[in-house]
């Protein structure tokens, strides 16, 4: 046994010089490999490009190169090619994607998967890979038939001739792969879908039901040590002592390596690698962190909004406004970091063989990871391999590569295959975590309530310079900070809105819904504060403002139509409503509450309305919503990150609560039918919730929650 330090890199600068490089490495295409192969007589398979597979016996395989991390990705790609190719649904399979640039996606320009965008990036590059491998087939049985092309029509994995007669899609392999891929298939009308729109079961569930779906964490090779981290506090935090001497004295521990950050134990088993990890004595310098505190974060957040200068919005007069209003009123909101709690713990498993790179990970970002952990083990991206395993869940937390960075690293120091493990303590107190951020607002109303100015200065940490690839735009607003105000749907005539950028100093990370988690709690709480002050009805207030936003308005009104909006309630029963648009799409949801003597808040029921554009899957598309309802419930109920003398203070679900299933309050979710184009819809349901059930809660007590996880304390009676 023996203990290893090694110098490189800081997470952080791999991310800054090592994205960009995964990005333009290129590779001889899966299409062009497997086209020329069957052109030479060498498969027996048709591939027109790289998506798609239709062997002789008649099974469609659709390649998906989006990570499946709950959302159903694994079922919506192969939908989308499998319309326009015809396919029978019972003959479809799908496989994960390898790393390749066939596979970006084309809204990052690189294969990796977040911001709800799966679908909306190849709603058009999938159906038009499954048109044209459709129209290949039907040229080959037009040159068996001597007939027009024209004159052939698909269905079911068929194609059908004059008189009914028909070649099975299995039976043209051969000739299909000789026919010229088309440059432009014609797509069908959706009024033509046949399976696109329609509820459909997903091809993963099965697996996950029966146990043999792989997660990352399921990965496995002989030799394999486990590795468990102490990892650093705070980014920036150095080791300044280390003993291992007990840690290298626990049973199975193999080795101690130190890294950027921070100290890993391997050993043959993860019990005997987390006592190690656990008998580390480590001394941290924390540098001017060593005393940072919540109250120090909202302080300087506050601080922030208070000096807020980067102006992202700025439209007719405020002083006038101002002066011309009948009724002035303002507030300030604060939201706390937020730790993604997947459900699956984070993992990595590396194995480095002198120039050669593998990683068995449930990772959101493939195609950068190439590149990164290229550098990470002096290895060209051309040698290292992504296995990309299930994701028991991602909300962004899973596109950050530090657990492949280190898992890379521990293989290559100690020359073994390596799975790294987090606990849930070590992903909840060393993580990267959703922003925290203050907003304070200033409105006013003329004499006829209605809302005249709207001013909001947020203070709050970049995501953007956080993240390493991206840059704050010349005016200085990050983008994901002011997300879901700058673009509110109100029509008020003046209006200004700033950021403030400061930095406590804890990492910040994409999270579910990224800045409209937080922006649509402030500006839809701010709204209902207007609307009370206009001594307005809510859904009313809102609506009178969206006249030139129609999808906006049409869900508000589905919503409020559905949950009954001002029809009497059971008894202590309360509604509460907000909208939002975020990741191209629009939803509402009506919050049905009531709140207990002691203060606890009880959501009964949550009525949805979505317009996503044209849809792929109906269930899904629920499944998602119910989803992101818990998330967010769980977040405004009871989900804070706190720091005390430099250090987070939650660890686990004792005390970064999650919501239980007997406070699951019955969801309906209404689908809006929309010829626009698809928008996304794993994050869309959860910027609503928070301030639904918050703006109920003013109606059942009169008292407003301007600051999340709500107070309970605050809410008890007398």
């Amino acid at each position: 046994m023996d203990s290893t330090t090694v110098q490189s890199n800081s997470r952080r600068r791999f991310l800054k010089t090592s994205t960009g490089a995964a990005l333009v490495v290129g590779f001889a295409l899966p299409a062009a490999l497997t086209r020329a192969q069957a052109q030479s007589g060498q498969s027996n398979t048709f591939a027109p490009n790289a998506w798609l597979r239709i062997t002789p016996d008649n099974k469609v395989t659709v390649v998906c190169g989006s990570a499946e991390m709950g959302q159903g990705v694994l079922t919506a790609i192969p939908m989308l090619l499998a319309e326009e190719l015809d396919a029978d649904w019972k003959l479809v399979g799908v496989e994960q994607a390898p790393v390749d640039q066939a596979y970006n996606n084309p809204m990052f320009g690189m294969q990796a998967t977040g911001g709800s965008t799966t679908v909306r990036a190849h709603w058009t590059p999938l159906r038009e890979a499954g048109a044209a491998a459709r129209e290949m087939l039907v040229a080959a049985a037009a040159a068996q038939w001597k007939v027009e092309a024209a004159s052939l029509r698909t269905e079911r994995s068929h194609v059908i001739g004059p008189g009914g007669k028909k070649l099975s899609y299995g039976a043209l392999v051969a000739d299909a792969s000789k026919q010229a891929v088309p440059a432009k298939p014609k797509l069908k009308s959706p009024k033509d879908f046949k399976i696109l729109g329609k509820p459909t079961n997903r091809l993963d569930s099965a697996a996950k039901i029966n146990g043999t779906a792989k997660f990352g964490i399921d990965a496995h090779l002989d030799g394999l040590l486990v590795a468990v981290m102490a990892r650093a506090p705070l980014p920036g935090a150095k080791v300044k002592s280390l003993k291992d001497d007990k840690a290298k004295a626990v049973k199975g521990v193999a080795q101690v390596i130190s890294l950027p950050s921070g100290v890993a134990v391997l050993a043959s088993g993860y019990w005997a690698a987390k006592q190690g990890r656990d008998a580390l004595e480590i001394e941290w310098d924390l540098g001017d962190k060593a005393a940072l505190s919540s109250e120090q974060v909202t302080a300087l957040l506050t601080e922030g909004a208070a000096n807020a200068d980067a102006v992202a919005k700025d439209s007719g007069n405020l002083k006038d406004g101002m002066a011309n209003s009948a009724k002035t009123l303002s507030a300030q909101y604060e939201a706390p970091y937020l730790a993604h709690a997947c459900m699956e713990p984070l993992n990595c498993t590396a194995w480095v063989r002198g120039d050669a790179v593998e990683i068995w990970a449930g990772t959101q970002s493939q195609g950068p990871a190439q590149g990164i952990l290229g550098q990470v083990a002096q290895a060209t991206p051309a040698k290292v391999k992504i296995n990309t395993m299930l994701l028991g869940g991602g909300f962004g937390r899973r596109f950050a590569p530090d657990f492949a960075i280190d898992a890379t690293l521990l293989s290559k120091i100690s020359g073994r295959p390596v799975k790294l493990i987090y606990s849930r303590e070590d992903d909840m107190m060393a993580g990267f975590y959703r922003p925290a951020s203050v907003a304070r607002f200033e409105g006013a109303l003329d004499d006829k309530g209605r809302a005249t100015v709207l001013r909001v200065d947020v203070g709050s940490p970049s995501i953007m310079a956080a993240s390493g690839f991206m840059k704050i735009p010349d005016n200085g607003v990050d983008t994901f900070a002011m997300e879901g105000i700058e673009d509110h749907p109100y029509d008020i005539a003046n209006q200004r809105i700033a950021y403030g950028r400061r930095e406590p100093g804890p990492q910040v990370w994409f999270w579910r819904s990224v800045g409209h988690s937080q922006n649509i709690f402030f500006t839809e709480s701010f709204i209902d504060e207007m609307a009370a002050a206009a001594k307005a009805d809510p859904f009313e207030f809102r609506r009178a403002m969206l006249g030139s936003q129609p999808r906006y308005k049409a869900v508000l009104e589905l919503a409020a139509q559905k949950a009954g909006w001002g029809k009497p309630l059971a008894k202590g029963h309360f509604h509460g409503i907000a909208v939002a648009q975020s990741f191209g799409s629009y939803v509402a949801e009506v919050a049905e509450v009531s709140v207990a003597a002691d203060g606890t808040p009880r959501v009964h029921r949550v009525v949805a309305a979505v317009d996503c554009g044209m849809t792929v899957n109906p269930q899904t598309i629920a499944r998602q919503i119910e989803g992101a309802i818990v998330y967010g419930l769980s977040a405004a109920l009871y989900g804070k990150i706190t720091f005390k003398n430099g250090r987070v203070e939650q660890g686990n679900f004792h005390d970064y609560p999650v919501l239980r299933m007997n406070e699951m309050p019955k969801v309906e979710v209404h689908i809006l039918p929309s010829t626009e184009a698809p928008g996304g819809i794993g994050e869309p349901g959860t910027p609503p919730i928070a301030p639904a059930l918050t703006n109920a809660i003013f109606a059942a007590t009169g008292k407003r929650i301007r600051s999340l996880p709500i107070d309970m304390a605050l809410l008890k009676k007398a």
